[in-house]
């Protein structure tokens, strides 16, 4: 490839903000996404009240939590098992939060992330938008030799989702603003699998979670799995991160 249609490729690449938060409370995770989607909405405000057309930024995040459940807007409070002194016994948090999608677990070992994304700057379709995240964990998945695939009707990342041993590995809950993304997905990978005991894990009672260090039965370097979902991720998307 010649010089000249590498810079025509970099061109079309999306510029995005790539962020390793490490180990962060789930509050002030929270807090943060929300401050990059308010300042993010608060640009595409401004270019439509003033005709101007200043960037927006894009924003790739990840991190993993200490113990803590979420309850989506959709969600069922039935579905988080325990009562406030069993969440103290787990060393669990439990917040009800504005992401779609029923309860979910999160804790050390699980690779969360949070793409603050400006969907204007990709396709505006959230159903794209899911269906390319679930792609990147499902390419992920194959670089260690797993096979895995979509469970109809349900978002996420599912192995054997074609018969009766389903089940889930990576779990989706997004928000959507103005078409501004945040929250994002859950993809287990040394993750502690008891916590999910103390759940309906999203609404479902016939299906079991899995993780990859269960399926491969070795602990992973997350740090590689973080490098090779994160390439998939700014393939997919057309993405230069910085």
């Amino acid at each position: 490839m010649n010089e000249t249609a590498e810079k025509a490729i970099a061109i079309d690449l999306k510029p995005t903000i790539f962020t390793d938060w490490g180990l962060t409370d789930y509050q002030e995770a929270w807090d943060k996404q929300e401050d990059l989607l308010n300042k993010t909405v608060a640009i595409k405000t401004e270019n439509r009240v003033n005709n101007s057309n200043k960037p927006t930024p894009n924003h790739l995040v990840f991190c993993e939590h200490p113990h803590v459940y979420t309850l989506g807007k959709s969600g069922h409070p039935e579905n988080l098992l325990l009562d406030e002194q069993g969440l103290k016994d787990k060393q669990a948090t439990y917040y009800k939060i504005n992401r779609g999608g029923d309860i979910t677990y999160h804790g050390p070992g699980q690779l969360v992330g949070y793409p603050i994304l400006d969907l204007d700057n990709f396709f505006t379709d959230i159903h794209l938008y899911l269906r390319t995240l679930e792609e990147a964990v499902i390419l992920t998945l194959k670089d260690y030799g797993i096979e895995a695939g979509r469970y109809p009707g349900f978002t996420g990342v599912w192995l054997d989702a074609d018969n009766k041993k389903a089940r889930k590995i990576c779990a989706m809950g997004v928000r959507c603003s103005r078409w501004v993304t945040m929250h994002g997905f859950a993809f287990n990978v040394n993750v502690d699998l008891d916590y999910f005991k103390n759940i309906v894990p999203c609404g479902i009672d016939d299906k079991a979670v899995t993780s990859l260090a269960k399926e491969l039965g070795y602990h992973l370097d997350m740090e590689e799995v973080k490098g090779k979902l994160k390439n998939h991720i700014a393939q997919l998307f057309k993405m230069q991160l910085i």
